[in-house]
């Protein structure tokens, strides 16, 4: 089956030379780490892929039919590494290829290139992102189960196995469109995705003059690991603290999303580099087109500040523009000139604001008190001291965590009463007269919450997906928590559960699903998820499987998540998701699918789709689920979730 795949080039807002500078603290421990803020860019490499005897590319793309050749070569590989070291166009993707071979024991691929959008030789590294796209490709062709960090330091080595010596943050591209925080210390590598307060409307272009990259990085490195003299001290100091401090401003104004402090920022880290680093290599890095473009009066009245790329030179340039206005007249500017422009425009990932719960079902296990009672009424002592509905513990979290509104999904319209009572109907004078003044004043809380609900029916009982499929509406094309109408979440620190969720979304800006461990014993009553592991503290996974009640010898074999400490892992659904309009749309269409059987629509096989289309992250949550939709689970629910 062959799969679709996107890379984008990638962007060095700030930092650059330090991911190699900050390699050399395993030389010289007095070497300050280094620190990049990278960018995946809107150009990119669009490519299919799939299985074969052979490793082989092909391009249908029209952007580089003047340069392409296509190529072929046996999975063989003392072959594979004498083509990485020949220098021929294809040598970065057979240097990955050798690697997946020796290491992985992989079979071939076929990678047909179908659109190329991302210029060559701009320092937007081109070449580190086909080497991220044949490691991708390797790695969800035969699910060798390698998070993105995986990829990229493949894509790294790969490309080390050619004449190349390029930089860690130049993979950064596996990362996707989204500003994220490098560090390097020694051989350690961390990124951490930045929020974005506002829309960052960015330009750059290929300045269409001459550098010498390979002589910048060989002079910028007479200064590393030790100083011998005052200019290698100030680059070293340059590109170590003076760098901490820059990238340290960067990612507070960016967060404010105070875009003009932003610029003046990149003016001052221009500025910084022209005089304490570029006197090292100053054949290349005094860079007369760069600076003549920089001080052009006419860019300057459109911009808040810029500078150069990568690794500096008459390479390529970068400006912050002061509007989408401003961002497109520079480009038409630039590309007058005889420049070639491009537009990045950094947007604020979307918060989430709006929450779903479903309470359509009759709560026939909790019968004959659901006979009189809504499940989601039954009384709970909260943690508070004070006795309340389900649904109003559901209610205090998300109000808690930030939402704005909540739809809750009805079995009917008469069930609305229950909530309109509940949440809108204020109490007679009579029962308010008789409580605390501190209750009379929760009253208002509780009437407070109402007029943020909004109601929607299921009036056919058509699975779950269906159930939620009816909120479409609301979510207006937004992203949205959905919790589970039956089950508490009792957070283990002073974040709810649910606002973990929604901070972790605004790093991942994907589809998402609260994921906790169980034993494997028990795995054959719950879903499980599969995947790797994106963090070191084992509590992001980067989902490539889910399995419905899978028995325990096939949940053994294949769906344990292995830690750092070697053991296996089985990882369920902790109750909440935050599901993205690719979900809503995926609904749609299995609705439209089954109407015309009696087969009901289940929300798992949506986000399954929608996974393997997108991607899905699980979240492990710093919490407790009590689900209490039968006798033993209330029982326990009542019995527990209000102690600490």
């Amino acid at each position: 089956m062959a799969l679709e795949l996107f890379v984008p080039g990638r962007l060095c807002l700030f930092g650059e030379h330090t991911d190699w500078a900050g390699k050399y603290r395993t030389m010289n421990a007095d070497i300050v780490p280094g620190a990049s803020i990278v960018t995946g860019i809107e150009q990119g490499i669009y490519a299919e892929v799939e299985k074969s005897s052979i490793f082989e590319m092909y391009s249908e793309a029209p952007e580089i039919a003047d340069v392409w050749q296509d190529f072929a070569c046996r999975m063989n590989e003392q072959e594979l590494k004498n083509i990485a070291k020949s220098g021929s166009f294809f040598s970065y993707c057979a240097g990955v290829a050798s690697y997946m071979l020796e290491w992985y024991q992989v079979g071939g691929v076929k990678i047909t290139l179908k659109k190329m959008t991302l210029p060559m030789k701009s320092g937007l590294s081109s070449s580190a992102a086909i080497c991220v796209l044949v490691a991708r490709a390797f790695n969800k062709l035969y699910r060798l189960n390698l998070n993105t960090m995986g990829e990229m330091n493949i894509a790294y080595v790969g490309e080390l196995r050619t004449s190349s010596r390029c930089g860690r943050l130049d993979q950064a591209c596996a990362f996707g469109v989204k500003p994220n925080l490098m560090t390097f210390d020694g051989d350690e590598v961390e990124v951490r995705t930045l929020n974005v307060k506002k829309h960052l409307y960015w330009v750059f272009a290929d300045l269409c003059a001459e550098k010498n990259t390979i002589k910048i990085l060989r002079d910028l490195n007479k200064g590393y690991p030790f100083a011998s003299n005052e200019m290698e001290e100030r680059e070293q100091k340059a590109l170590g603290e003076d760098n901490q401090r820059i990238i340290n401003l960067a990612i507070e104004y960016m967060a404010k999303g105070d875009a003009e402090a932003l610029g003046k920022l990149m003016n001052g880290a221009q500025a910084l580099f022209d005089t304490a680093v570029a006197p090292m290599c100053p054949e290349e890095l005094t860079s007369p087109k760069l600076h003549e473009v920089l001080r052009d009066p006419i860019i300057q009245s459109l911009v808040y500040g810029g500078k150069g790329v990568g690794s500096q030179g008459d390479g390529s340039i970068q400006f912050l523009a002061k509007d989408k206005d401003c961002q497109q007249k520079l480009i038409d500017y630039l590309n007058s000139q005889g420049m070639k422009a491009y537009p990045l425009t950094i947007k604020p990932v979307h918060t989430v604001r709006k929450a779903i719960i479903p309470v359509a079902g009759f709560g026939t296990r909790l019968y004959p008190a659901s006979r009189a009672l809504k499940k989601d009424f039954f009384p709970i002592p909260d943690k508070d001291g004070i006795v309340k509905p389900v649904i109003l513990i559901l209610l205090e979290e998300l109000m808690k965590s930030g939402i704005e509104e909540v739809c809750l999904v009805l079995g009917s319209e008469e069930e609305r009463l229950n909530y309109k009572d509940f949440f809108e109907t204020p109490l007679s004078d009579e029962h308010l007269r008789k409580l605390s003044p501190e209750m009379q004043e929760y009253e208002n809380r509780i009437l407070a919450i109402g007029k943020k609900l909004r109601y929607v029916y299921q009036k056919e009982k058509r699975g779950f997906g269906h159930a939620v499929y009816q909120a479409a509406d609301f979510a207006k094309n937004e992203p949205v928590l959905l919790l589970l109408g039956d089950t508490l979440y009792r957070s283990d620190s002073n974040k709810p559960c649910a606002l973990q969720m929604i901070e972790q979304y605004e790093q991942y800006n994907k589809l998402m699903v609260s994921i906790h461990p169980i034993p494997l014993a028990e795995v054959s009553h719950y879903g499980i998820l599969s995947g790797t592991w994106e963090d070191k503290n084992e509590t992001i996974l980067d989902i490539s499987q889910m399995n419905e009640k899978p028995k325990a010898s096939y949940a053994e074999e294949f769906l344990g998540v292995k830690g750092k400490d070697g053991n296996k892992k089985y990882m369920s659904v902790f109750g909440q998701y935050i599901i993205t309009p690719e979900v809503f749309a995926q609904l749609q269409q299995d609705i439209l699918n089954a109407d015309d059987t009696d087969k009901e629509v289940e929300l798992t096989s949506a986000l399954d789709k929608v996974r393997e289309q997108y991607g899905m992250i699980g979240v492990q949550l710093q919490g407790r689920m009590f689900d209490m939709g039968n006798y033993n689970a209330y029982k326990n629910c009542v019995e527990k979730y209000s102690k600490r």
